[in-house]
């Protein structure tokens, strides 16, 4: 299973990005698909989780201001990025939680990161 992100970059405090996360290979049940982040010195913290019934959860930090969503043939997300802050800078990184199997548990799955820098 590979995850694929992309999308990040630099833009100015209240600007907007989005982030796509592709979830790729031996799926055979996706339990929820997310996006943590991780800002220098600190801890990786969650962002947002989507499970596969629609479901969304977000960190208060984002709430209002990013939304999760599936597109597609829903092995892909998106997460738009509203009135971005500066405290909004992070390395994030896309989470997918599945089973490649009928008999397997559901694992963790990371993607490579991706820059989101917001300027003051």
């Amino acid at each position: 299973v590979q995850l694929q992100a992309s999308g990040g970059g630099l833009v100015q405090a209240g600007g907007s990005l989005s982030l796509s996360c592709a979830a790729s290979g031996n799926i055979f049940s996706i339990s929820s698909m997310g996006w943590y982040r991780q800002a220098p010195g600190k801890r990786r913290e969650k962002v947002t989780l989507l499970t596969s019934g629609g479901i969304t959860n977000y960190a208060d930090s984002v709430k209002g201001r990013f939304t999760i969503s599936w597109v597609n043939a829903k092995n892909t997300t998106v997460l738009q990025m509203n009135s971005l802050k500066p405290e909004d800078t992070a390395v994030y990184y896309c989470n997918g939680v599945f089973k490649i199997s009928p008999t397997e548990s559901y694992y963790n799955y990371w993607g490579q990161g991706t820059q989101v820098t917001v300027s003051s």
